[in-house]
């Protein structure tokens, strides 16, 4: 029998001479040595107080996991053969976002969640059953020692929020009050400095979508959406690009296989 074939680069980077914003989409557990050492310095009570003075040393060391680990964490949650075609590219993809999820840096956020999904509702559109592409998500996620449920939840939030946004209210948010308001500004104050922020192409995926459904396409409105979460919008337009190629690959290919089926 003959073998579709297919692949995809989704690490592979592509530059445009303009931006176009068309796009339409619908291990082991970790090791830990740690040694705790406290020292109780003493005691001094009053009628009126008491006070306790702990010192405590500790030191620590992580090993995260391999990308061979996480890849046989997911083959061990999930056991079924999935078709090629899918296969290749969630091979890639895992191997991906483990680099990004065990970055010094990293720190989840709800826009990787909902980049993140968006991509992978995109890539499994059309799969063969409904309960083993979620099954296959489930064993993704927690293979990268995170909460699927939470990716899903946040990811809901976001795009429930952002349906009710315009052009105006989505670059608005830092002048407001609310959850995802919330959720933003905290990306923005890291990303600006003031903690720990790893951007990501799911990042960048993610503003797309909330761009999307706010129906604010515009690509003055993603300027200046990057510029308030302080986010570098070439980095950002380069990863939709990426986005954009991986699609078109991915609907040349599913095309290529129908004609395959068909015959």
């Amino acid at each position: 029998m003959a073998t579709v074939t297919s692949s995809f680069h989704f690490s592979t980077l592509t530059q445009s001479s303009q931006r176009n914003f068309t796009l339409s989409s619908n291990s082991p557990t970790f090791r830990f040595r740690v040694g705790f050492s406290c020292h109780y310095l003493g005691v001094r009570a009053s009628s009126y107080a008491s006070k306790m003075v702990v010192r405590c040393s500790s030191s620590s060391v992580t090993e995260p996991p391999t990308v061979s680990e996480t890849k046989l964490n997911f083959l061990k949650e999930y056991k079924r053969p999935i078709p090629s075609i899918y296969n290749t590219v969630l091979q890639e993809l895992i191997v991906q976002q483990h680099l990004m999820r065990y970055k010094r840096s990293y720190r989840y956020d709800a826009v990787f969640a909902l980049g993140f999904v968006t991509v992978y509702e995109q890539l499994m559109e059309g799969y063969p059953s409904d309960e083993d592409r979620d099954a296959i998500f489930q064993a993704y996620i927690k293979a990268l020692k995170e909460d699927p449920e939470q990716y899903r939840v946040d990811a809901k939030k976001l795009e429930e929020w952002a349906r009710a946004q315009n052009s105006t209210s989505l670059i608005e948010f830092s002048s407001r009050e609310g959850e995802v308001e919330g959720i933003l500004k905290d990306i923005a104050e890291r990303a600006g400095g003031k903690g720990d922020f790893s951007y990501s192409r799911f990042f960048a995926i993610g503003l797309f979508r909330l761009l999307e459904l706010a129906n604010a396409m515009e690509p003055t409105i993603l300027e200046k959406l990057c510029a308030v979460l302080n986010v570098n919008k070439r980095s950002v337009d380069r990863d939709l690009d990426v986005y954009r190629n991986l699609l078109s690959k991915l609907v040349q290919a599913k095309e290529l296989l129908k004609e395959y089926v068909d015959r």
